[in-house]
């Protein structure tokens, strides 16, 4: 079932570990097929050197487990959300990459400091609250994701142009168009958050980039009027 989709997955989870984004078992991809209503994605704590394609696991709209020899990822529930809650999005990702993590645990977002954020994320990267203790009790993955979508929609956050959030205390998560763009999102991330932490040690009065610059960043990568790259091509 969903091979294609599995390999899919299984070789985006394999980017995490090649860009330095996950240590030991920190992390997960997935990936969805919208016209059957399921997604695939890593199995809980398997060890990256020992995966394979068919180890993937394939979960319902509901979180429940439709194939698989191993359970999903303990985050499972945090996707089954987003997917519900942002219908636009064809993959998923979590990591503890170290800077973006650190933000996170120091409970800020990541202001837009230049261009290279405004290229790929529109604005500052949000961070949300902590759950709290009555969420985390009653489901403390599907609250995580309730938590990020109600944030996203209580300040009118557009989440194809802002496809990255911080939780606080915990780490980053980041979709796509499918599984490759949320990893590749997910490095644009890490690297955002390196640079802004290393200018605010470097000048720590220092204030985002002008508005236009961002939105001529942004929107020349994205819209109907990009012209970056090779449109049409």
């Amino acid at each position: 079932m969903l091979e294609e989709l599995k390999k899919e997955v299984y070789e985006a989870n394999m980017l995490l570990p090649k860009y330095d984004l996950v240590t030991f078992t920190w992390g997960n991809v997935s990936g969805i097929d919208r016209g059957k209503g399921l997604f695939v994605i890593k199995p809980s704590g398997v060890e990256y050197d020992k995966l394979k394609p068919e180890d993937m696991v394939v979960v319902d709209l509901n979180g429940r487990k439709v194939e698989g020899d191993y359970n999903p990822s303990s985050d499972t529930a945090t996707h089954v959300v987003l997917y519900n809650r942002f219908p636009n999005i064809g993959g998923v990702v979590h990591t503890h990459s170290s800077w973006a993590t650190s933000w996170a645990q120091a409970g800020r977002g990541i202001p837009c400091y230049g261009t290279t954020h405004a290229d790929y994320l529109y604005g500052e990267v949000p961070c949300v609250r902590n759950l709290t203790k009555e969420e985390i009790d009653e489901a403390y993955e599907k609250n995580t994701g309730v938590l990020i979508a109600n944030e996203f929609e209580a300040h009118s956050i557009d989440y194809e142009a802002m496809p990255a959030v911080l939780c606080k205390n915990h780490g980053p998560f980041t979709w796509g168009k499918d599984a490759n763009e949320a990893v590749h999102n997910a490095v644009v991330l890490e690297e955002v958050a390196k640079m802004a932490a290393r200018c605010e040690m470097i000048h720590p009065q220092n204030k985002p980039a002008p508005q236009e610059l961002q939105d001529k960043h942004y929107y020349r990568k994205h819209g109907a009027g990009a012209y970056y790259g090779q449109p049409g091509k």
